[in-house]
């Protein structure tokens, strides 16, 4: 038997490569996925074991969003540094910046940090790998810079030229500044940017003169990293350990483990999503496995049967298609490791260019078994089921048959379990519509199990009908060929529904997420249109918050009526962070719509407006005092004088002027996240916008934009994300394709002989290969509705469960919809053209014959 299944896969070549191909389409995504993430995490790792090189001990804030460290500490370990055992001790002074390219915008980073920070001389460098310089000298004025190199090339800045910088938070107006040095920074990755200011000047932009963001601090020789971590921890936190402990100490080993750390969680969650669409793809590949080997097994019903017939039992049998199996997910497995390596290489290449760190492929032992395991097990899974059940035929009722398929009692049975799975299905829908919070999504989330379960079991017994229906209309225009075409789309349903599905999966997805996409823009414009009052929004445009100074300097402006500045700051709540925001400027009604619930639309100097929300789940009424702290321990008590209607815009409360002035007392720690505008009367609006943009221009990172632009911003950051959805599902689509393309090439091997002999009564070779064309379409159109008909079903009531969190919109994507239909049938006939050529190639006489 080993002999017959070794001899069989050498003498069917194109049937070996299609099912092998099947195979590799399952396996290749999974493979990549890992290598891509292991990669990345190489080329982290490498950058973090630059980080602090040279660094014994590193004291730091033990709450993120404290001021920083005390400089008088720093003044305490410098005094006690012969005792203490440290060599060399830097505080640095830093905090968010932008620099201006040479055309005079800024230059934004994607995301990436811009920062400034304070120059330190080589020689007094604590961290040995911090940077080189590599052009000019060193800063050694207030108004002269080093930049890395990286940034320096993206703003065409060069040793010599004049810009400017406006620092991200503070009021500390925009200054001109000259480039004197260039410095390499390991580091300076992903669009990093660092302008460094000589001490005096990075000191007076980036503290009040009381705190530093960090200590670094170096051993003398004989003194160990942890006996000096130990040592100046004794000094900076005395007793208090844990908890409690007012700072971090740690030793440099650690602070590059804690950033490895840290970026491996950021990692393990983007190897998560990446697995996901991988396991999407690989169920896609699952389906198109398992159908190549139904087909494969159903071609060989003579064959088998013979075998049968000279004395091999079933168990024989079946493990002759077992070892076929075997041997194929192995091969399967190897290519498709291949293919994942080069699918690895092209996303390492265009994140490169995007500026992600990158140190070499990293194709590790995850990745190879990965690959096999999973190509063999699923060929061996999919290959089971087909050789089972070909295996109980009786030998001389299978040398008749023409395909190993199920009678019309098995084909009943799933279509009653699917019936029943897809009616529970229904039922959890209605339960998660009809309740609020996370249980109703982890009803939506089972209910779409199971109902992609039920399709999966009833999809046979649909294709029949609905293929039959579709054929019956598009076949009009080609007559006999049309009605052919049908016939053999209809006539094997299990393997139609296979094919239509693995296209099914991927639309289901598609019409999920672009019902929601569609959705959250309604929610968006809808909201916008509804609660902004305002003619333009100032808001930043490098992913963060703007300097303090915006809403001053947009005030000046003569043709604004009203200009509301909202200004953030990070405090503590019940011992949680949490963050005030306040209204600066004229009234707040002017550019927004409140709608009041209880008490007063006007938020005085000490109290606070809280939403609707806020008031059911911290039960805060009317009339309470509600105690916040400063992240320097200042208690500031604030009360509660107004409820609104939950309103996005207004997040969950807002602050008075004064009680922000006590819980944000440095200015250096106020940020404003945006700026409201309103237009006094017969004010054009580009004669207002042209005052506004001369005026936010030093700022380099704030943009003026109408209610219209504001909205489309949204709507470009969720086009965004779903543009990154689609891609990853554009592979289980290709995969759908390919699978599709691979069903059509074994059923023109399995139909050989018909087609030689529809050949020889005077078909033609274009009426063969329009009859293919329109079998394809028409299975594909199948899987295209299917799909579509089940995202609606799980992505509508999905939407509506999410009203809880403020989604009210309820939106249909019809353009996707209609576009997914047409695109399905262009994909049907893609998908048939070389099927319909190599069956249009066959010779009459020697397919009748063979």
């Amino acid at each position: 038997m080993r002999k017959v299944s070794l001899r069989s896969l050498a003498a069917h070549k194109v049937r070996l490569i299609l099912t092998v191909f099947s195979v590799v389409l399952g396996t290749s995504f999974v493979a990549a996925a890992v290598i891509f993430t292991s990669t990345v995490q190489s080329s982290f790792n490498a950058i973090f074991d630059n980080v602090a090189r040279g660094v014994a001990t590193q004291v730091t804030p033990a709450d993120p969003n404290s001021p920083g460290v005390p400089l008088a500490l720093a003044d305490q370990l410098r005094a006690d540094r012969e005792k203490l055992g440290i060599d060399k001790l830097q505080v640095d002074f830093s905090g968010t910046a932008t620099i201006a390219k040479a055309d005079g915008s800024g230059l934004q980073t994607g995301g990436a940090p811009s920062i400034g920070s304070t120059y330190i001389p080589p020689d007094e460098a604590v961290d040995t790998a911090g940077f080189k310089l590599v052009e000019g000298r060193a800063p050694t004025a207030p108004g002269e810079v080093v930049l890395n190199t990286t940034a320096a090339e993206k703003a065409d800045l060069k040793v010599g030229s004049k810009t400017v910088v406006a620092l991200g938070a503070g009021v500390t107006p925009p200054i001109e500044v000259t480039v004197v040095g260039l410095i390499d920074m390991p580091a300076a990755t992903g669009g990093m940017v660092n302008v460094q200011f000589e001490r005096a000047q990075a000191e007076k932009l980036f503290s009040d003169g009381k705190y530093v963001g960090s200590i670094d601090m170096s051993a003398v020789s004989g003194v160990s990293d942890t006996e000096l971590r130990d040592r100046v921890n004794a000094v900076v936190n005395g007793a208090r350990t844990g908890d409690d402990a007012l700072f971090d100490v740690r030793t440099g080993e650690q602070v590059r483990e804690d950033q490895k750390a840290s970026v491996a969680t950021f990692l393990n969650i983007f190897r998560y999503i990446l697995l996901a669409f991988a396991a999407i793809g690989l169920v896609v590949g699952t389906f198109i496995i398992y159908n190549t080997f139904s087909m494969i097994v159903a071609q060989r019903n003579r064959e088998l049967a013979l075998l049968r017939a000279i004395g091999a039992s079933r168990k024989d049998v079946s493990r002759s298609v077992l070892l076929e199996a075997l041997i194929v997910g192995l091969i399967g497995g190897v290519v498709g490791l291949a293919l994942g390596v080069g699918i690895a290489a092209a996303m390492q290449g265009f994140t490169s260019s995007t500026g992600l760190p990158s140190d070499g492929l990293k194709v590790g032992w995850a990745a190879v078994l990965s690959a096999i395991f999973v190509g063999v097990v699923v060929t061996l899974l999919s290959a089971w089921f087909p050789a089972r059940r070909a295996s109980r035929i009786p030998p001389v009722e299978a040398m008749r048959m023409s395909a190993a398929e199920p009678g019309a009692g098995s084909l009943r049975k799933r279509t009653i379990t699917g019936a029943v799975l897809g009616l529970v299905g229904i039922a959890m829908l209605v339960g998660g519509v009809l309740i609020t919070g996370a249980g109703a999504l982890a009803l939506i989330g089972g209910a779409a199990l199971l109902i992609i379960v039920a399709v999966v079991l009833g999809a046979p017994a649909l294709s029949q009908p609905v293929v039959g229906a579709i054929g019956r209309v598009l076949q009009v225009p080609f007559g006999t060929v049309g009605k052919l075409a049908r016939t053999n789309a209809v006539r094997n349903p299990r393997r139609s529904a296979a094919t239509a599905f693995a296209l099914t999966i991927g639309l289901v997805l598609v019409v999920i997420i672009g019902t929601l996409g569609a959705s959250f823009k309604s929610a968006i414009d809808e909201g916008v249109d509804k609660q902004l009052r305002a003619d333009f929004v100032i808001s930043g445009s490098n992913n963060g918050p703007m300097s303090a100074a915006v809403g001053p300097a947009v005030e000046k402006v003569s043709d604004a009526q009203t200009v509301v500045a909202f200004d953030m700051a990070f405090v503590k709540l019940d011992d949680s962070d949490a963050v005030v925001t306040t209204p600066v400027g004229g009234p707040l009604s002017d550019v927004m719509q409140i709608d009041m619930i209880d008490g007063v639309e006007q938020v005085g100097g000490d109290s606070i407006l809280i939403s609707d929300q806020v008031r059911k789940t911290r039960g805060w009424e009317l009339g309470e005092q509600v105690m916040f702290a400063s992240t320097t321990g200042t208690d500031v008590p604030v009360t509660v004088t107004g409820v609104y209607e939950d309103n996005p815009a207004l997040g969950e409360w807002i602050v008075g002027n004064s009680a922000f002035d006590k819980l944000s007392p440095s200015q250096a720690q106020r940020m404003t996240f945006v700026v409201l505008i309103k237009a006094k009367a017969g004010v054009s609006e580009s004669a207002l916008r042209e005052q506004l943009e001369t005026a936010v221009k030093p700022f380099l990172t704030a943009q003026v934009q109408d209610k219209q632009e504001f909205k489309n911003s949204f709507a470009a950051v969720i086009d965004q994300m779903m543009a990154t959805l689609y891609a990853l599902l554009g592979l289980a689509l290709v995969i759908a394709v390919l699978g599709i393309i691979n069903t059509l090439a074994l059923s023109v091997v399995e139909r050989r002989q018909e087609i030689g002999m529809l050949r020889a009564i005077g078909m033609s070779r274009a009426q063969l290969r329009r009859t293919i064309y329109l079998e394809s379409t028409y299975i594909a159109i199948f899987g295209a509705l299917l799909g579509v008909i089940v995202g609606l079903a799980i992505g509508l009531p999905l939407v509506y469960a999410l009203r809880h969190w403020g989604l009210e919109a309820l939106t249909v994507p019809w353009p996707l919809i209609v576009g997914t239909l047409v695109g399905a049938a262009v994909i049907g006939v893609i998908a048939a053209l070389w099927p319909a050529f190599t069956a249009a190639r066959t010779k009459p006489l020697e397919a009748i014959t063979e």
